[in-house]
């Protein structure tokens, strides 16, 4: 994908985020989301915060100290303080936006969106599709960014040694035991989300459940 059609596809998921977050319940807010400790309000906050500025950063890392996940973590704590209807206006402003957070280029922000999307999605049962073109790019990058400062905010998982192939898209990576399903699975596992194990099949998918994994 080209950096416009990488854009369109975080505009796209975007609106059909806000879409969605609109439609929840009360409990549905409050409800644990895959990111282990965030509630779906949390990462709903997180989303908001695509686009901060140098000084914002900075203010943010003051505020609350601590490692990068923990700023991360606290700083969408802090503004999911915010009434719902204010953080899915805040999505819904950045589309159309190429604004992203500094150090960071537009394929970070694709995973931001659709890998978080998914966070609320799937432990609320609701159906919100990622294209697979966009999970494949964003796939591709997570496997590059292994091992560098960016793979520091993903929970880590014990991946060398299989190999990894969409069974809707045409990408696979690795070798060794295979792990075969959706790229939209594939993609959440790369960023440490076991709940994908679920929709992976192969005999690496059968290794991995075996395993002890973070969540």
């Amino acid at each position: 994908m080209d950096s416009d059609e990488v854009w369109d596809a975080i505009d796209d998921q975007r609106r059909r985020t806000a879409d969605l977050l609109e439609q929840l319940t009360d409990d549905e807010w409050s409800h644990p989301s895959l990111c282990e400790g965030w509630t779906v309000r949390d990462v709903a906050a997180h989303l908001t915060l695509q686009q901060i500025t140098l000084g914002q950063a900075i203010r943010m890392a003051l505020r609350h100290p601590g490692s990068v996940n923990t700023t991360i973590r606290e700083a969408a704590r802090s503004r999911a303080a915010s009434p719902p209807e204010r953080l899915v206006a805040d999505i819904r402003a950045m589309i159309g936006s190429r604004r992203h957070n500094i150090g960071l280029t537009e394929l970070e922000t694709l995973i931001d969106i659709l890998v978080h999307s998914q966070d609320i999605a799937v432990p609320l049962q609701r159906d919100l599709p990622i294209p697979t073109a966009a999970a494949a790019t964003a796939a591709d990058r997570v496997r590059s960014s292994r091992g560098t400062s960016k793979s520091r905010v993903f929970a880590s998982v014990p991946l060398d040694g299989f190999r990894f192939t969409a069974t809707d898209a045409d990408w696979s990576v690795g070798e060794g035991p295979e792990v075969r399903g959706p790229i939209s699975a594939i993609l959440l596992l790369l960023t440490g989300r076991r709940a994908a194990l679920s929709r992976l099949s192969g005999e690496g998918a059968e290794a991995l459940r075996g395993q002890s994994m973070p969540s």
